[in-house]
């Protein structure tokens, strides 16, 4: 099945473990763990067969983290309902019976790897190293990781500028000296596992080393043509406020033009 396709309304998985006891013995009862996936919701569901005993309670733990507990549920069948897809859900669950000795069973969910990219989008500077990175938590594990290049194809390890490093659920390329034309581009990181492929895609984006100086000339650009604006107003102002000083200083001189006239006047006039 392909990765991202729809699931069936129900989807049924059995499994039938016999508990063990503390020293041993294979006789105990006989769990039997299945899971169903209807309506946006995934049910667990484990029931006890006969040899029956005193069930105290039970609980429910995927990994080290505990689910659901209850301690007063003294029945065989119990169930634990997660809301979400199934893809969503895959792993181990365990459900655990409070008996003497305490009883357990597995519920398995399995799908194909859910492929998730760290970032859909990655930027990096031309020269410097670029780092894509991949994860899938889906159950079972990731065998094999594989990236591609939208217009190259399959990318080898250790080849050209290329390192690819996986480890389990997490692959990462990491492509040495970056080049705005040949790095930039689409690139695909595919996983299998035993229950069939999951990719996703990640975008890189190279940028030019003079980018990252573009803030800073944007600034100095500001700075100069403010300046500027400055520098013109000034000058422009300037010649008014000479003119004004001028005006001010003739100003007197009018006055004493005056006061000799008038007293050139009153000289003719006494004669």
């Amino acid at each position: 099945m392909a990765a991202g396709a729809d699931v069936p309304c129900a989807v049924v998985a059995l499994l039938v473990l016999g508990s063990l006891s503390a020293g041993g013995d294979a006789t105990g009862p006989v769990i039997t763990g299945q899971y169903t996936s209807s309506a946006g919701k995934v049910i667990l569901s484990c029931n006890m067969s006969a040899p029956h005993t005193n069930i105290k309670g039970h609980k429910w733990m995927l990994g080290d983290k505990t689910l659901k507990t209850e301690e007063s549920n003294s029945n065989s069948y119990i169930s634990y309902t997660i809301e979400g897809k199934v893809e969503d859900h895959s792993g181990v669950y365990e459900c655990i019976y409070e008996t003497n000795p305490v009883a357990k069973g597995n519920v398995t969910i399995e799908v194909q790897p859910q492929v998730v990219a760290y970032k859909k989008s990655e930027h990096g500077n031309e020269g410097d190293t670029g780092v894509l990175t991949c994860k899938s938590p889906s159950y079972p594990p990731v065998d094999t990781w594989t990236w591609f290049k939208s217009d190259q194809g399959t990318i080898v390890n250790g080849t050209g500028r290329y390192i690819i490093k996986s480890t389990g659920n997490k692959t990462e390329l990491r492509i040495l000296k970056l080049s705005i034309e040949q790095d930039t581009g689409d690139y695909q990181c595919n996983a299998t596992n035993l229950k069939g492929p999951g990719s996703a895609t990640v975008n890189l984006r190279v940028r030019s080393r003079l980018a990252a100086l573009w803030p800073f000339l944007g600034i100095v650009a500001e700075v100069l043509v403010l300046v500027t604006i400055i520098f013109i107003y000034e000058k422009r102002r300037k010649p008014d406020e000479v003119l004004d000083d001028d005006d001010g200083g003739s100003a007197p001189l009018k006055s004493n033009a005056t006061n000799h006239k008038d007293k050139n006047v009153r000289q003719r006039n006494a004669n």
